[in-house]
């Protein structure tokens, strides 16, 4: 199902905490530790984006194309992804070493009604608003308003006492407000229900995100994507049946499975999983700093998947909202050394070949470098003010 910084998805891949996120420019492109040959760093950024976005699209097919809409059955087709991946990780568990960290964690009801239960209620909100919002929101925009993860986790954290978010920080997350507010405003097809849906679930994720830091993180225990699987999974299936029982089962068709057909259910809910297993190699074989960047690159794919299959409408208002949003996104989640060791390293490499790729640079752009290495600030206006005049031209 659907990922995130960001996401509403049955993967239990993590956003990006605000811890690591205001930690990330100071960790290394490969720990040393995970370090691995470039083609296999690629490879595994590839797999990942593509049984990401390969899930997205398909659970938007399901949902809005293939019969799962009217009546609306959302909910019933989370249920039915963690139903199968309760049973793929008791399978997993039994028969491979694969969930062995599992032993490490505590083995009683307080671990479960502490730890387990309420990670798997924000869970299942988060899921359930996560598929609900395909009924009303393009793809595109659902994207656009998963760049706000970091504004939702920011405010969670600060609600629970675990930062103090610094004035630069404040000011970046109000760009990136900005920037997903105009990307709201410019939308062709826009819907407040949807729009709340969104909203709801990056909160009930953010949540998540933080509940994990509290229980786990301050107890000293450790979960990965496939162990928190196996222990969620069944907690927030059985909490999503209950909820398809009472909002959709009263309106359910039997004719509506035969129409989709159980080998195309089944293959939906295999996907889902294989996004679990993906985003649980990437992190595990290369850094945070590695993940964020495959993440920004995989939602832009996304909307342009988005804009080819269903045909979606972007107008330059939208646009000009989700740039500043995703320059505001990369600022966040690298800091301005890192995108300044980036640029040099990417400069030498080029010349070193002699290549010269400025003749292709708008004169705006080489001005945005020049003036964000003294005022990395002033350079965000700047940004601003170019887009701004750029989509006066094309208007």
């Amino acid at each position: 199902m659907v990922a995130q910084q960001q996401s509403s998805t049955t993967s239990y891949e993590q956003i990006p905490s605000i811890e690591s996120a205001s930690t990330l420019s100071e960790e290394p492109v490969l720990q040393s530790q995970k370090a691995s040959p470039s083609w296999k760093v690629a490879l595994y950024m590839g797999t990942w984006i593509i049984s990401s976005n390969s899930t997205i699209l398909f659970n938007k097919w399901l949902i809005d194309t293939a019969g799962f809409k009217y009546p609306p059955k959302a909910i019933l087709l989370t249920a039915i992804h963690l139903i199968f991946a309760s049973i793929v990780t008791q399978i997993l568990a039994r028969t491979t070493t694969m969930l062995d960290s599992r032993h490490e964690l505590p083995n009683s009801w307080d671990f479960f009604l502490t730890t387990v239960l309420p990670i798997g209620i924000v869970s299942a909100g988060s899921l359930v608003c996560g598929n609900m919002v395909y009924l009303h929101l393009s793809v595109a925009l659902i994207q656009m308003l998963k760049a706000a993860s970091p504004v939702t986790v920011l405010l969670v954290s600060w609600m629970f006492g675990l930062v103090n978010p610094t004035m630069g920080r404040v000011a970046n997350i109000l760009v990136i407000v900005l920037g997903v507010a105009i990307a709201s405003a410019g939308a062709v097809k826009f819907s407040f229900v949807g729009f709340f849906f969104q909203i709801f679930g990056l909160g009930f994720e953010a949540v998540r995100v933080v509940l994990i830091q509290i229980m786990l993180n301050s107890k000293g225990l450790k979960m990965d994507a496939m162990t928190g699987l196996y222990y969620y999974a069944p907690v927030v299936a059985l909490l999503n049946l209950v909820s398809a029982a009472i909002i959709e089962l009263p309106h359910f068709d039997i004719a509506d499975l035969h129409r989709v057909g159980f080998f195309m259910l089944l293959l939906n809910a295999a996907v889902a999983f294989t996004l679990n297993f993906t985003s649980m190699v990437l992190i595990g074989k290369t850094s945070g700093l590695v993940m964020s960047l495959s993440g920004i690159f995989k939602n832009i794919l996304l909307i342009v998947c988005s804009v080819i299959i269903w045909h979606t409408a972007l107008t330059p208002i939208q646009l000009l909202g989700y740039t500043i949003t995703l320059h505001a996104l990369i600022y966040y989640s690298f800091g301005w050394e890192n995108l300044k060791a980036g640029y040099y390293a990417s400069k030498e490499l080029v010349l070193h070949h002699g290549l010269a790729v400025d003749r292709h640079i708008p004169a705006q752009f080489k001005r945005l470098f020049w003036i964000g290495l003294a005022n990395p600030s002033k350079a965000q206006c700047r940004f601003v003010q170019d887009l701004t005049e750029m989509v006066q031209e094309i208007v």
